[in-house]
């Protein structure tokens, strides 16, 4: 058997596996369910005939022939029919009934414009009077529980009406309400009484013998008096009511057993309803379109005898299902080579999940009327879905390549060999605007005790306009000079300069000094002013370069600070995390995120390609891109040279991140033809891969941003309008709560198995990362919309901020909490907060609210430890 073949095995293996225990779980979620036939006639069906496109709210009404379409479809079945109205041609429909042979039960519709009403109870009379197939009349449905007249007022109609007509009046009311009206029950001929026990959240196993109890009740209740189920039925599709769920299956099945326990009682009723109703949405949530035994197109949606399954379509969907997760899992794995079986299984779970937990969300999203709401709210879904699919399968692939790899492709140590005999001039570079100058001679101190031969160090101060700032840095430098011409020690040249005004921030600043770089020197060197580097940094890291496709050298950014205080070691946690592990799998494909400190580049290639770009924030990180692009590569060393200091306060700390979220917008839109399309660049997909797969993440929080204003705005109506607003789809609770707890729990075990840290170190890690959300996803946006913006400065040795200035620095956030917090409640509170739908809303809320909530206390734990 051919190696290669061999080596697939383990995949193939785990492909089969994963592919059986998919096809298993749709097949046990849809096996067969046998239910009681259909009968051959049923009492009566609830009828509106209103089809896709029409709406009697908009004046947009079917005409006769479509009318009478449905009256010869629903008597292949039944011999009766129940209307809501005789308003135009409503009113024609006990004409078009009679030559098929129908009854029908007429109804008039009252509401609180009481000219309206007066109308429709004089049509509803003439219309009675001259069909005699109308074998019964309801006065009003439900308007006793929709409040829109009294009990007095809906008396005197039915009244009004029996002494105009030969037929038995009623008024149709829910169940419950009759026991609680018998003046209005007295005044009626036969009880219309609703039984929908899915509006009482009833369990379906429970809902027919619910019925047949309330049904018994109301003859005892009324003895004598006819007691008619008006309505009676189950949506196919809707919100979740207590114990009370809405499927096309359960729908069937509920209606299924209904009939023959309606047969053995003698039951009189009306199945509620003929046909989809899409146009009822507007007053009775999306629930109300979803009542018919045939959807809107007139087709049935479920059988009428044989098995019930919940999707029947659901072998085609596990087809698409397994066929995508295959796909996606090749597409991991087109690099994968050294990649462990551990990993190679985690990744095909992920492919698989991930890809079945897309399929049954677009089915049950799309499996749906269309609006233009819901073509809106489903190009948001689908967005948002694959956007996190996307980025969960990133953030898995990074999970498995830094744990679960059988060797590292491009590993860079210390040159402490016989390679260390490349020793070219190294020329440093210390920007610094406005720094305490003590810090500045500290830095500078250690780059005096470097073990090199050949260096010198260029201090360039931009723009400090106050000169007791800079010239005791000036001054020391020229002490260090004196030192080396005295000879105390192989000292390098230091050279300082002050300019002012210099454009360009940062990357100004560095030009400047390359342009008075020594001619003789080959590397440049940046740390920035705070960092005090160890004395071997050039000794095992310069050799590197004596390979000539290295034109970077890259060590990790690191801190001496980071134990002084509780807010600076929960920052030092969360830096670690990309330092251990995305700049350790990115340097696999030698696609490392280059830092402006802790960095050399060879200075031939530095001037090739243009220099420091003084457009963007983020200098550093775009002039590693355009070398990667230039052809050339880098080299990351990930044991520690030098350590700087952490921000020393939380403002600081979110301006740094902000100016690294948006200089990376800033960089992606620059570079976007070379990182998308590899336009005139040569760059490997393995390089576009890690840089566009880096930043996706920080992406999806911009994104998360939009998403948490648009449930904010949906949660308010939700509270306001309780009956017209659902919680939304359980489908749209999926994306942001996936990827939540997965970047945790991702975060979490690599923490531990990669970086070593401990449990309280790790959460450390993992709040202050969250704390950073608000931040990234302001800088994303703005990135996303603005060519530029002033480079933001983190400031060293910062005094010390109060409790209420960091809440005050705080507010967007602490006031995005407190809003979050309080949609949570008021949807608790105005909901059927027993509903799974709900709940899981709820839980996007308090979900939301935790990155505000970590911000918050973030701040004030800055305070607190400055």
């Amino acid at each position: 058997m051919p190696r290669r073949v061999i080596r697939l095995m383990p995949a193939l293996f785990v492909v089969l596996a994963l592919s059986a225990i998919t096809l298993g779980i749709w097949a046990i979620a849809n096996r067969p369910m046998v239910e009681p036939p259909w009968p051959a006639e049923v009492a009566g069906y609830a009828y509106s005939p209103y089809r896709a496109g029409q709406n009697p709210m908009e004046g947009t009404h079917p005409s006769a022939d479509e009318i009478r379409q449905d009256l010869v479809l629903l008597s292949g079945q039944t011999k009766r029919i129940r209307t809501y109205s005789v308003a135009g041609i409503l009113g024609d429909i006990p004409a078009i009934a009679a030559p098929l042979g129908m009854r029908v039960t007429v109804g008039a519709w009252l509401g609180a414009d009481l000219a309206q009403n007066a109308d429709e109870i004089e049509r509803l009379i003439d219309i009675v009077n001259a069909n005699p197939n109308i074998d019964r009349v309801i006065v009003g449905n439900e308007t006793l529980l929709r409040e829109e007249l009294s009990v007095e007022q809906l008396i005197a109609y039915v009244q009004y009406v029996k002494e105009r007509v030969n037929v038995p009046v009623s008024t149709a009311e829910p169940w419950h309400l009759w026991n609680a009206n018998r003046p209005l029950a007295d005044a009626c001929d036969f009880i219309a009484a609703h039984f929908l026990p899915y509006w009482q959240g009833k369990r379906l196993e429970e809902a027919n013998d619910h019925i047949a109890s309330m049904h018994y009740a109301l003859t005892q209740s009324f003895p004598g008096k006819p007691i008619v189920l008006a309505e009676v039925g189950w949506p196919s599709r809707g919100r979740e009511v207590g114990d009370a769920e809405a499927t096309t299956a359960d729908e069937a099945r509920f209606l299924r057993n209904f009939l023959p326990m309606a047969a053995d009682l003698k039951l009189d009723y009306f199945i509620m309803e003929a046909f989809d109703q899409p146009w009822k949405r507007a007053n009775e949530g999306s629930v109300g379109a979803y009542w018919g035994v045939w959807d809107v197109d007139r087709q049935p949606k479920f059988p009428f005898t044989g098995p019930i399954v919940e999707i029947p379509e659901w072998r085609l969907l596990v087809s698409i299902s397994i066929a995508l997760a295959i796909l996606t899992f090749l597409v991991l794995l087109s690099d994968g080579s050294l990649l462990r079986k551990r990993a190679l299984s985690f990744l095909a779970v992920v492919a698989f999940a991930s890809t079945t937990t897309l399929v049954w969300m677009a089915h049950h999203f799309f499996d749906q009327y269309a609006t233009v709401g819901t073509i809106v709210l489903g190009a948001i879904l689908a967005v948002s879905a694959l956007g996190v699919m996307v980025v969960l399968l990133v953030e898995a692939h990074e999970w498995a390549e830094a744990i679960w790899v059988k060797q590292r492709r491009r590993p860079f140590a210390p040159v402490t060999t016989a390679a260390a005999d490349y020793r070219p001039k190294v020329s440093i570079h210390v920007p610094c605007y406005n720094e305490p100058p003590e810090m500045v001679i500290a830095t500078l101190d250690a780059l005096a005790a470097l073990d090199w031969p050949d260096y010198e160090v260029l201090v360039i101060d931009n723009n400090t306009r106050n000169p007791a700032v800079w010239e005791p840095v000036q001054a020391y430098c020229a002490q260090l000079n004196a030192a080396r011409d005295r000879g105390h020690g192989p000292l390098p040249t230091f050279r300082f300069f002050h300019v002012a005004p210099l454009a360009g921030f940062k990357a100004g600043a560095l030009n400047f000094g390359l342009r008075h770089t020594a001619p003789d020197a080959e590397i440049v060197a940046v740390i920035d002013s705070d960092y005090q580097v160890d004395p071997d940094w050039l000794r095992h890291l310069v050799p590197h370069f004596a390979r000539d496709e290295i034109a970077i050298v890259q060590a990790p950014q690191d801190y001496r600070d980071g134990d002084e205080n509780a807010f600076k070691r929960m920052c030092y946690a969360e830096y670690k995390g990309f330092f251990h592990i995305g700049m350790v799998t990115r340097n696999d494909r030698n696609a490392i995120i280059q830092h402006g400190t802790m960095t050399m580049v060879r200075k031939q290639v530095l001037e090739e390609v243009g220099g420091w770009a003084e457009w963007c924030i983020t200098e550093d990180a775009e002039l590693g891109l355009r070398i990667f692009e230039a052809g050339h590569e880098a080299a990351y060393v990930e044991r520690s040279y030098g350590k700087g200091l952490i921000p020393d306060n939380c403002i600081d700390y979110q301006k740094q991140r902000f100016r690294w979220a948006y200089g990376a917008m800033q960089i992606m839109r620059a570079h976007a033809g070379e990182l998308f399309f590899g336009q005139q660049s040569a760059l490997t997909p393995g390089q576009r891969y890690h840089f566009v797969g880096g930043w996706l993440p920080w992406l999806a929080d911009g994104f998360n941003l939009v998403f948490t204003l648009g449930a904010v705005l949906w949660s308010v109506l939700m509270i306001a309008f309780p009956q017209r607003f659902d919680p939304p789809l359980a489908v749209f609770a999926i994306p942001p709560l996936a990827l939540f707890f997965f970047k945790w729990a991702k975060l979490w075990f690599l923490y531990r198995r990669r970086v070593g840290t401990d449990r309280a170190t790790t959460f450390a890690a993992a709040f202050a990362g969250l704390a950073l959300s608000y931040t990234i996803a302001r800088a994303v946006l703005y990135g996303l919309v603005t060519k530029s913006m002033p480079f933001l400065r983190t400031p060293k040795l910062r005094e010390r901020e109060s409790v209420w200035s960091a809440l005050l620095l705080a507010r967007e956030e602490l006031a995005l909490f407190v809003v979050l917090l309080l949609c949570a409640v008021g949807v608790a509170v105005q909901q059927h907060a027993g509903a799974t739908d709900v709940q899981l809303w709820i839980a996007v809320l308090l979900v939301q609210a935790t990155p505000y909530a970590a911000s918050v206390a973030m701040s004030v734990v800055s305070a607190r430890s400055s």
